[in-house]
């Protein structure tokens, strides 16, 4: 195994079926590209001119209100509009089009300018995870809703474009294609031997004990086998839930412990604010299914590769065949587990 391991080898991606390319001997090659700016950490508690910041106006001209804790509002520049008609175009069955109906929203982890999900108090780290299922609640109950995606983009470099700490929910009228793949993966998976392909994969890892990074009463976060991005981690409840909804209150408080957790070791790792994209994959809603296959998990997918200043690249080969990795899923979990 550790002959593989060692040597360019490619590794399959279980929720997906798709393959990612592992060439640890690339680890050793010289850096002369693109170094990052290190992003400046000396924020304000409140900012005047920032968009998301209790009180502040916002680019559309609304005003925010003076909350205290989290908040949420639709996008003002959504990529989805709940009012789009419905609508087909093909032609010569080659060029095909449809419309798309959606609602996007902002959502504040904090009033404070400062504050990211790692330099939060669990308890406060709860009430997020309590507006995600008020948000999940309410965006379900709209008939034409198919999936509503839970996401934050942290940091500079990952397209984030203000710095007060905060997510999006996407709810749309069709499936995206990453959850139909899951989707299709679970199922068949589901079907042959009447467990969730996760519950099955976290007990084979937590046998292994070689990709875990922390690990309580009812989460893991472990670095996937398949992982593409160099420190990508995912959190797996160990409950096979379909929803956040169905989260127990200690389950809440354990979720939001060990994300916590998890964050402060990405940040301890180069040494600055680390920035990812995270989200939440759940079950689809209003297709009359129970979705027994589907099992709750968050996926987090960080950047940066050597430093706070080298980050990973998707171009070239990655973008024409398939992605490539250079430190294995097994270094990288032993590097974030002994931070």
């Amino acid at each position: 195994m550790s002959y593989i391991y060692n040597n360019p080898h490619r590794r399959m991606n279980i929720l997906t079926g798709e393959w990612v390319l592992v060439s640890p001997h690339r680890t050793k090659r010289p850096w002369q590209g693109k170094l990052e700016e290190i992003p400046q950490e000396n924020r304000p508690v409140f900012d005047e001119n920032c968009y998301l910041c209790p009180g502040n106006k916002r680019a559309d001209g609304s005003t925010n209100d003076n909350y205290t804790e989290t908040y949420s509002f639709v996008n003002d520049f959504s990529a989805l509009l709940p009012n789009t008609p419905n609508a087909s175009y093909v032609i010569n069955n080659m060029l095909f089009a449809e419309s798309q109906r959606g609602i996007c929203k902002v959502l504040t982890f904090s009033p404070r300018h400062d504050l990211t999900l790692a330099k939060m108090e669990v308890e406060n780290i709860v009430k997020v995870i309590e507006l995600w299922q008020k948000e999940f609640s309410e965006l379900s109950k709209i008939d034409y809703v198919r999936y509503i995606q839970i996401f934050e983009n942290k940091g500079e470099i990952m397209g984030c474009s203000n710095p007060h700490p905060h997510g999006q929910i996407w709810a749309t009228s069709t499936i995206p294609m990453e959850v139909e793949k899951e989707t299709k993966q679970f199922l068949s998976y589901f079907q042959q031997h009447n467990r969730t392909l996760l519950s099955d994969y976290l007990s084979l890892e937590l046998e292994i004990n070689e990709r875990i990074v922390l690990e309580n009463e009812h989460f893991v976060v472990l670095v996937p086998y398949w992982a593409v991005w160099p420190y990508e981690t995912i959190i797996i409840s160990k409950r096979p839930i379909q929803d956040i909804l169905q989260l127990t209150t200690d389950e809440k408080e354990k979720l939001a412990s060990i994300m916590k957790k998890m964050l402060m070791k990405f940040d301890a790792l180069f040494g600055v604010s680390f920035p990812y994209s995270s989200g939440i994959h759940q079950r689809p809603v209003n297709d009359k299914q129970l979705h027994q296959e589907w099992h709750f998990h968050i996926h987090f997918y960080p950047p940066l590769l050597r430093s706070a200043t080298v980050k990973k690249f998707m171009v070239g080969y990655e973008l024409l065949a398939n992605p490539q990795r250079d430190i294995t899923a097994e270094m990288a979990a032993e590097t974030l587990r002994n931070l």
